[in-house]
């Protein structure tokens, strides 16, 4: 449910200074800095003390459930992009998860899928659009949003009208909390990785937003460069 997590992990790998330093895809990087410090403000402010709250109140199992949950919500999208990118295999994969978590696993409450060795990987629009062609464009960091690009920021309503929150019979108040426990939820789940963060972190973050798209777009396929030190790791996705 969060692209960044696994990506902090892949940046270690891969290394923060890699060839992303050498092409040009921060062309408004003095705009983006100015954003990023806007976004760093509230995230001192509002989103990190609130995360810290949620993390030392809610017990450790109820935060693991509204993580199955909003992960399972999340297997509708990907099971529509799967099919945008003619994967009709890993669509029903992503639409079975869906339908044994949200029966069996009370409202996706509990990942009986995974229990039963039936894995889960996600997809997003802006991933739908880079397999048909569409170039990313340069990096853009949006207002509280964070890490994007030209593509992935287009994807965003695409992405919205496919989440199952925005067509299921909520009134708008019960909408905006929920959309809020998600947030927070998603928040708590970086406060452990902020200590590997290195140097200047602007372009730490930048860097692992990008390689980890790379990464998620070409389903784990590496590039020739990394391949190397990946088979030496012999990585699965659990280990990300």
């Amino acid at each position: 449910m969060n692209k960044i997590i696994p990506a902090l992990m892949l940046v270690l790998l891969l290394g923060a200074n890699s060839a992303w330093a050498v092409e040009d895809v921060d062309p408004w990087e003095n705009w983006n800095r100015k954003v990023f410090y806007f976004n760093e403000a509230v995230d001192s402010y509002v989103a990190k003390p609130v995360a810290k709250g949620y993390k030392a109140v809610v017990p450790t199992f109820i935060r693991r459930g509204v993580g199955n949950f909003f992960s399972n919500l999340g297997e509708v999208p990907t099971a529509a992009n799967d099919l945008l990118q003619a994967k009709p295999g890993a669509a029903a994969t992503s639409a079975g998860r869906f339908l044994i978590n949200s029966t069996v696993g009370l409202l996706g409450l509990i990942d009986v899928a995974s229990m039963l060795d039936i894995e889960e990987h996600s997809e997003d629009f802006g991933q739908t659009l880079a397999v048909w062609g569409v170039e990313s464009g340069p990096y853009l960091v949006l207002p509280i949003l964070g890490p994007s690009n030209v593509r992935d920021g287009l994807s965003l309503y695409p992405d919205y009208l496919l989440d199952p929150l925005n067509h299921a019979d909520l009134k708008e108040d019960e909408r905006y909390g929920i959309t809020a426990l998600k947030l927070i939820h998603i928040r708590h789940q970086l406060l452990d990785s902020e200590g590997i963060i290195q140097g200047d972190k602007y372009s730490f973050i930048r860097d692992v937003y990008l390689q980890s798209r790379t990464y998620q777009i070409n389903d784990g396929q590496v590039e020739d460069k990394f391949d190397a030190g990946f088979d030496d790791l012999d990585l699965d996705d659990e280990a990300l």
